[in-house]
Parts: structure tokens; sequence; C-alpha cells
């Protein structure tokens, strides 16, 4: 699967902006003897082989420096793959039991290239305590957007995965206004804020980046047993007029849905509550068959919108890989 269970008090609500499948990078550590910096943005929670050695001693799943023996802390730079506003943290040291660091702190710089040592950081999270081998959740009130974080641990030791959290906010001036793009990805700020079931496969796949990379990486609901069909929402990053839609069930070959549908609303900005109304859908697709392992691109749509919310009908259950909503923005 590409992503294990990991806790969803933070990721339910917001998204991972340092998830390594968004383009994250970690650019620099100041050390990283033991184990490399890059598995801190690897997908799911860390793992442990007993008896595994490496040239440098215990092989472990994450980043870990040498013993300090002089003053100071060590530190990694991370390239945020999705620049936005930072809610919260997930600092794991999973396995990482009498070599964790005793406190963490981040801090954060909005910039236009990758940092050096004359860039000045903004703390955005104060030092705090560290356990072995937990998951460490803080969540922060911010207004900022940032492109970069760095990682401070004290005084050395190792951390097995970071989370960061937050809002995505694109760089909408980069992006002309009759430009047809993916309403619905989460590079322009859409989000499937909910959805009737994803006991298989998260609901956050469907707007990700490029194609499924395996079964794994897709909206996936259990095999429903009674009446009714499986659905998600998806909030729009911007209102817009729609051109067509993409459903793609890369990877799913006896467990695709049989048909999907899709129904669009145009609500006030921040108006959720409404979403369970029925009299506020209009149809955009009807029923329509779907094909195993296919990419499926519908042009001919019932209502193009405005619409700030569309809810993908799959019936009567399934996977699907990737949701595209293609159009134009309205604002």
């Amino acid at each position: 699967m590409q992503h294990e269970p990991e806790n969803t008090r933070l990721s339910d609500r917001w998204i991972n902006l340092a998830a390594e499948r968004l383009g994250t990078r970690v650019l620099y550590a100041n050390d990283e003897f033991f184990a490399a910096k890059e598995n801190l943005i690897k997908p799911g929670r860390a793992i442990f082989i007993p008896g595994k050695y490496v040239d440098t001693g215990k092989w472990m799943d994450g980043w870990e420096t040498r013993r300090r023996r002089e003053p100071g802390h060590d530190f990694a730079w991370i390239r945020l793959g999705l620049s936005g506003r930072i809610r919260g943290f997930d600092i794991d040291t999973h396995h990482f039991n009498g070599n964790q660091p005793t406190k963490a702190s981040v801090d954060a710089a909005c910039l236009p290239h990758d940092p050096d040592e004359n860039t000045t950081w903004t703390c955005i999270l104060e030092p705090q305590p560290l356990g072995p081998s937990s998951q460490h959740l803080f969540e922060i009130d911010n207004t900022d957007r940032f492109t970069h974080v760095r990682l401070n641990i004290y005084p050395d030791g190792g951390v097995a995965r970071f989370r960061v959290f937050g809002e995505v906010r694109a760089d909408w001036d980069t992006i002309p206004q009759d430009a047809v793009i993916d309403l619905a990805s989460v590079t322009h700020e859409g989000k499937v804020i909910l959805c009737s079931d994803m006991h298989f496969g998260h609901k956050d796949n469907m707007n990700a980046p490029g194609r499924g990379s395996d079964m794994g990486d897709g909206w996936e609901t259990r095999r429903r047993r009674g009446p009714g069909h499986d659905w998600a929402i998806i909030a729009l990053g911007k209102r817009g007029e729609l051109d067509h839609l993409v459903v793609d069930t890369a990877h799913f070959k006896g467990n695709y849905p049989d048909r999907c549908s899709v129904d669009g609303a145009n609500l006030s900005p921040g108006v959720h509550k409404a979403l369970d109304r029925p009299d506020i859908w209009s149809p955009v697709l009807g029923e329509s068959k779907l094909r195993a392992d296919h990419e499926h691109i519908f042009s001919e749509l019932l209502h193009r919108g405005p619409f700030t919310h569309l809810r993908l009908n799959i019936f009567p259950d399934g996977g699907i890989s990737r949701f595209r909503v293609m159009g134009r923005r309205c604002d």
C-alpha cells in the first residue's frame, strides 16, 4: 500500500505540505551520520529491522545524527512541496528509543529560492519535549504563507518522520485567468472534504499530482453489502466553469466502480453546512460506465457551472485513483 494509517487528528483536517509525493525535498542537514535526512518525508510510519546493521552502525528508518560532543544542536532544511499556511506538525520518533532528541522546534521562511546561511528564519514552534518512539502532534496558530521549514533537534539524535500540516496557498498571480487547470488539484488549493468511506485508500489521494503509482495510491471504499452508493465531495480551489472531467481508475482492475456520476454546487465562501441539502446540487455528469485501469475523459457535461464544489458518486463502491476537474476560474 502507498500509505499506512497514521494519526488522523491533524491529517484529516489539513494537507501534509511536506509529503514526498508533492515534491518536498530535504535540502540540507548539518549531520546525518547514522541515517539519511531524506527518510524524514517518506510515506507511512518508520519500520524497524532487528539485527540489521550498516557500516556506520544500526540501520534506522529515519534521520539520525551522531552524538554531539560540542555546544549547539542539529537541524535540517526542508523545501515544502506546496507552500501554504502551516497549522501543525507531527514529529515522530518511532523506533528511536534512547537515541531520540530531548526537544525539537521548527522555524519557517517564505523564500523565492532555497535557503542559505544568511536566511532569516521565523520560529513558529518553540522547543517542545520529545519522548521515545512516539508521534508528537503540535498545533499552531499561523496566518502566514511559508515555503521552507527548518527542523531543529536538541541536541542530537533521531527523528523517524516529520509532517507539516496546513492549508495550501497557491501563487495565483502566476496562473493566467483563462487557463484550463485542474481546479480540484491540491496544488491549486482543492481539497476532498468529505467521503462516505475510505476503508482501503485515503480520499486525499484523488487530487494528488500525477497518476497513481499503485492501487494503494487512490481512494478505495470497502465492499458495499447494502443499498446505496459511495461518494466524495471536493471543494475546488477556485470557483470555476468546467471544461471536462477526468475519472482515472489506474491500477483498479477487479475493484473499480461499475459507474460514476458527478453533481455540482455553487456556494458562498465558507459555507459547508449546506452540503447535505439535495437542492443545492445540479447534475454535471449522468451515470456513466467505467472500465478497469483506465483514464476516462468526460467532455459532454450537463452543466458547466460556475461551481465551488463537486460530488463524485461511484456505484456501488470501489476505487478511483485520480479525479481531475478541468476548468477556468471565475474569480
